[in-house]
Formats: C-alpha cells, structure tokens, sequence
C-alpha cells in the first residue's frame, strides 16, 4: 500500500511583506516514488506563519478523497499548533491562554477543517538541514512568493 506525504513550507521577504508557500507532495511504495506534485503560490502582503499554515492546508484541500498522509514541516508553530493548541484555543472560544485572540485564527479553523477528512500525521523536522525534500519545498515557496515581490 503507498504511503502519502507532504513536506510543506512558508517564506516571507520582510515579516509581513510578499511571501509564498509550497508542497512536494508524493505517493511513495518502500523507497519507490510512484506519483509526484508540485504545489505553490503566494501573496503580496502577508506573514511567514500565514505561508506556512497555507501550505499545509493546501497540501490537504488538494486531496480528491479521504486520506492517510505525513505532512512533515520546518514550522513547530504549525506542528504544535494543530497537533497540542488547537484543543485549548477551541475550548475557550479562539482564545490564548492569556485570553487574547488566537492570531491567524481563519487559517487554524481552515486547517483544521481540512483535517477532519484525513487520517494525518504531522512531523516535524529541522529546516535549511540538508533535507532534500524540505529544501524543493522551500525552492516551492520561494517561487510561489516571486511574482508578488516589488
């Protein structure tokens, strides 16, 4: 049975400023790529964390049917953010813990619905590491950011 993963990632030049998001998404059986896809985009005013959370929510919006996929990223605001803050953030109304507005909340919520119809495991790694498949999708942000830069 192939196994789905998504190595998503964010880039932003200035923070806020144009950035982008990108995807390298593959099905892959033991050490054989069977199917691969590129994804991107960006915007012209926007946040690292924003680009970051849309990757992964795109990696996910993009699947035709319910799924089991390893989404691995380099942001631990995404990874703890689904897999341990979310719960609380839900529990006291889209707030903090300090009681403020959970920042980027439309985005937590999309990710979040975007999750319901996968079977998702969310790892963490390193970033700018050597790993190739972090690396193509941060090559993925970066030109999802270009048209977007003045």
């Amino acid at each position: 049975m192939p196994k789905l993963f998504a190595y998503t990632d964010g880039a932003c030049s200035g923070n806020p400023g144009p950035g982008g998001w990108g995807v390298l998404m593959f099905a892959k059986d033991g050490d054989t790529i069977l199917k691969s896809r590129d994804l991107s985009g960006g915007a012209a005013e926007t946040t690292n964390n924003k680009m970051e959370l849309t990757a992964a929510i795109m990696a996910l919006e993009t699947l035709e049917r319910p799924s089991e996929i390893t989404i691995v990223t380099d942001s631990s605001y995404v990874k703890d953010g689904i897999t341990t803050w979310i719960h609380g953030w839900k529990k006291n109304g889209w707030k903090t813990a300090a009681k403020k507005p959970v920042k980027n909340e439309e985005l937590w919520k999309r990710l979040d619905a975007a999750t319901t119809r996968h079977t998702v495991t969310w790892e963490w790694i390193k970033g700018h590491a050597g790993h190739v498949e972090n690396e193509r999708a941060d090559e993925l942000a970066r030109e999802g950011m270009e048209p977007f830069k003045p």
